[in-house]
């Protein structure tokens, strides 16, 4: 039984360092600030090239604010227990109280 415990506790500790390393996020800003800077470059270039009536703005609109969210879900996803979407601490908490019982 000590050591399946001991087992036990080095396999804990492997997890506890893989959702601290997790939770730091892996998406690099340089990329991301090249990312934006183009994706304005290219929606600029389609609006100031084009002919200005209602059907273009709307679909410039549209395109920017789908590829917005884009954006903003993968840097929500990258930080699954921060920000505005989280995942629920709540099971590991109970998992955690059963262990120390």
């Amino acid at each position: 039984m000590q050591s399946q415990a001991l087992r036990l506790l080095g396999t804990l500790g492997d997890t506890r360092l893989l959702l601290n390393e997790q939770a730091r996020g892996s998406i690099s800003w340089p990329f991301l600030l090249v990312l934006v800077f183009w994706l304005t470059v290219l929606f600029v270039g389609f609006g100031l090239f084009a002919r200005s009536n209602a059907t273009l703005i709307a679909a410039l609109l549209l395109g920017a604010l789908s590829v917005a969210g884009a954006i903003f879900l993968i840097l929500e996803l990258n930080r699954p227990y921060g920000g505005v979407m989280q995942i629920s601490i709540v099971p590991i908490r109970n998992a955690l109280e059963q262990m120390n019982r």
